[in-house]
């Protein structure tokens, strides 16, 4: 299954007849430079293309009322001194002659996605979309809003599709008052929102904005607002949001359809959010929510930004890791073969051939065997590497403490920091505590290290099941440009083996169910490492939501 591209021509028609500064920046290019983008880029070709269908009048009902929908109707026979005095009205909205019909577009392009996502024809997708609609509400135009698309996806996935549990993340710049208005009292919605706020003083500056703003009556605590009240929020804000705060209620939440509106107006570059995170920030994101609902995640245009190209940053110049060792444990012939075909499988992925693997070794040369990964990773072209070993691995002796490694063990026998790059805590007991040591601990670490290679190995009584394994491998793709070698032992069990292989070639990992509630042991190990840490890592200066 591959992605879906859903777009139609016919959206970019809509335009300003008039002078209005405010709404002069709702134009047809905003499509058009993604489209163009994305066909620069060679991507629309690996998409499947869908043309977008108008929405019916019944599938506008889910969400808005019919006395709005024959308002908006009417503008296809109103001249242009009609459509301003209408567009008057209300706030920041201009129509045209073609709205109804660019309107109806983009919220079937929503429609489709979901049909195509939620029927197995497609794992995700993007919808192209102009109007935007997280603005709209049930009997209003707004921001440049004219039906709520995401809304109307989500109201259809429920009635359509049966669906019980629909994750809405919203990163527009602003917030989507209309998606929180129509949803705020439904718990099988679960509306994510960060916003430029400033204490109320960013558009649209509205009081149920606020973090305290989280849903009434059944739907009392299935919305989250996390205001910004300060511009120049960059990556790590972002991904803090994401890891510390979003994902712990998600994966409790336990979604079966994750639909995104994604304005890229919080993104660098653009005017009016004056944010700093790199586009790069939002393929990392994006990877993060693919991780839930079996990977069903459908992103829908709202405001694109004009963002220009980021920079990269130059890697820091580090010294090279000491020479290794000879390993007793490496002289049998069968541990040399196993060596052999990883070094090959690591010099591929060195050298670009291929991006990730699974490589085995006899439990008896695990701990070698990883400790010549390691070096061979940094004196081939690694210039920060991650090493995230589990089960009772211990850490290679002679890895050098000068920055290049971080060396996590999720498996010691007590919580222990015993340097900034060298970390070790008990592998949790229950689903609970697993899912708070990955974004809690090892997720901020690694985003914080900048890995551009993985090792993730997995030794003597590393205790995972399969979709524990997977959840961890998919989380950890969205790094080192998903460079990700996983190390089994040869009596792992080929389903382990197998899940792990589907995961490191795109596959969303499989459920974890409904969370487990961390042990008190888990929770104390994992706060006091992030109290040892914190100093150090940035990514950790934060206070997390356990999931407990």
């Amino acid at each position: 299954m591959g992605t879906a591209l859903v777009y139609h021509e016919d959206m970019t028609a809509t335009r300003l007849l008039w002078d209005d500064p405010e709404c002069e920046i709702e134009r047809p290019e905003r499509l058009t430079a993604a489209l163009d983008r994305l066909r620069q880029r060679g991507l629309e070709q690996r998409c499947l293309r869908l043309s977008a269908r108008e929405a019916s009048k019944e599938e506008l009902g889910l969400v808005h009322s019919p006395e709005y929908v024959s308002l908006v109707r009417k503008t296809q026979v109103l001249g242009e001194e009609e459509l301003q005095a209408l567009s008057g009205q209300f706030d920041a909205i201009y129509f045209h002659p073609s709205t109804f019909h660019c309107a109806r577009l983009a919220a079937g392009a929503g429609l489709q996605l979901v049909d195509a996502v939620l029927t197995g024809a497609v794992q995700n997708g993007l919808a192209l979309v102009r109007p935007p609609g997280h603005h709209s509400q049930r009997a209003a135009a707004n921001g440049f809003c004219v039906f709520n698309n995401v809304a109307i996806a989500a109201a259809h996935a429920k009635q359509k599709h049966g669906l019980h549990r629909i994750l809405i993340v919203d990163w527009d710049v602003h917030h989507g008052q209309g998606i929180q208005y129509l949803f705020e009292d439904d718990p099988s919605v679960l509306y994510f929102s960060w916003h430029r706020y400033e204490h109320g003083r960013f558009w649209p500056f509205l009081r149920e904005s606020d973090a305290d703003a989280v849903g009434r009556g059944q739907g009392l605590g299935f919305t989250v607002n996390l205001p910004w009240n300060q511009v120049g929020m960059g990556n790590a804000d972002y991904v803090a949001a994401f890891l510390h705060l979003l994902l712990p209620l998600a994966f409790e939440f336990d979604p079966e359809l994750v639909l995104v509106s994604a304005g890229f107006d919080s993104a660098i570059g653009d005017p009016e959010g004056q944010m700093q995170a790199t586009p790069e920030c939002f393929a990392h994101l994006t990877h993060l929510l693919q991780v839930l609902a079996g990977g069903r995640v459908c992103a829908m245009l709202e405001c694109p930004g004009v963002h220009p190209e980021c920079p990269c940053c130059p890697s820091p110049v580090l010294e090279e890791p000491a020479a290794a060792r000879p390993h007793e444990s490496l002289v049998r012939e069968e541990a040399l073969t196993a060596l052999g075909k990883l070094l090959y499988l690591l010099d591929g992925m060195l050298d670009g051939q291929v991006n990730s693997g699974i490589a085995a070794t006899p439990a008896s040369a695990a701990a070698a065997t990883l400790d010549v990964a390691i070096q061979r990773g940094l004196s081939h072209g690694a210039q920060r590497l991650l090493c995230v070993a589990l089960g009772q691995l211990d850490r290679p002796p002679d890895l050098a403490h000068d920055g290049r490694t971080l060396w996590l063990n999720i498996g010691g026998k007590e919580a222990a920091a015993l340097s900034m790059f060298h970390v070790a805590t008990p592998l949790p007991v229950m689903t609970g505590g697993f899912l708070s040591c990955i974004l809690g601990l090892v997720l901020p670490l690694a985003y914080g290290f900048q890995p551009d290679l993985v090792l993730v190995a997995l030794g003597p009584g590393h205790g995972l099941q399969g979709p524990h394994a997977a959840l961890l491998a998919a989380m950890l793709r969205g790094l080192a440009g998903g460079r990700v070698l996983a190390l089994l032992e040869e009596d792992s069990t080929p389903q382990l083996a197998g899940i792990l292989a589907r995961v490191l070639r795109g596959e969303a990992p499989p459920s974890l169910g409904p969370s487990s509630v961390a042990s008190p042991e888990d929770v104390q190990a994992l706060m006091y490492l992030r109290g040892q840490l914190e100093p150090q890592w940035k990514m950790l200066q934060c206070r997390p939501h356990l999931v407990v």
